[in-house]
């Protein structure tokens, strides 16, 4: 039997177009190092990344996802930064199978607005109302957003999870990103927290495909 991999590949997923930012993804790429769900959500706290995922299959994609207090059986930057580090052309979540295609330096997956778990979004008059913003209490998962170009598709917009888990802010947001596409029925280009960037496209049928840089930030051991 081959030794277990104890370490995990922390990604940046979303950079901007200087390579800068994009938010922070742990992958652990052998599952089986944290073989129960109880033992997942512990390391995803104890890392502390707005979520952290793990592979149990490298060759099927299969992936299995945890903020630091929840199991979620879909999100926008882990599936994205998933997807640029297997490099594979299908993933398999809890949710469906998620095609992907990398087009020169972005990665897209082709998802659906119902996989995103609930958000509120809340539009303001300007992005420099948006960029105002100070941090609300928990309680509400708020995606903030206004338009900085509407006829060019151009958005500003902040994400508040409001989970009291220790994420106050996160810099980027793939599900919200596709509810707001949903609801405005058209293509953006997001512009999110300090400087990442996320990219969407509607298709037909309800998919909406998601896109954005990815790079490696290096990688750490386990704890334990």
């Amino acid at each position: 039997m081959n030794p277990v991999n104890t370490a995990y590949d922390v990604l940046a997923v979303f950079c901007g177009p200087d390579g800068r930012h994009g938010n922070r993804l742990g992958v652990v790429r052998e599952g089986r190092a944290c073989p129960d769900e109880a033992a997942r959500q512990a390391l995803a706290k104890e890392l502390g990344f707005s979520e952290t995922v793990f592979v149990d299959d490298p060759e099927r994609g299969a992936l299995d996802i945890y903020t630091p207090g929840v199991r979620l059986p879909f999100a926008g930057h882990p599936v994205v930064g998933a997807a640029w580090l297997l490099d594979l052309e299908v993933l398999d979540l809890p949710v469906g199978e998620v095609w992907v295609r990398q087009d020169g330096e972005f990665t897209w997956i082709e998802a659906r607005a119902e996989w995103a778990p609930p958000r509120t979004l809340r539009r303001y008059g300007s992005a420099a109302e948006v960029e105002a913003l100070e941090v609300p209490p928990p309680g509400e998962w708020l995606y903030a957003w206004a338009w900085e170009d509407e006829a060019a598709g151009r958005v500003r917009a902040r994400a508040f999870p409001g989970r009291g888990d220790g994420i106050d802010e996160d810099e980027a947001t793939g599900a919200a990103a596709l509810l707001l596409t949903a609801e405005l029925g058209r293509a953006l280009n997001i512009a999110q927290g300090e400087g990442s960037q996320i990219m969407t496209a509607p298709g037909p049928d309800g998919v909406i495909e998601l896109g954005g840089r990815v790079r490696s930030l290096g990688h750490g051991p386990l704890p334990g």
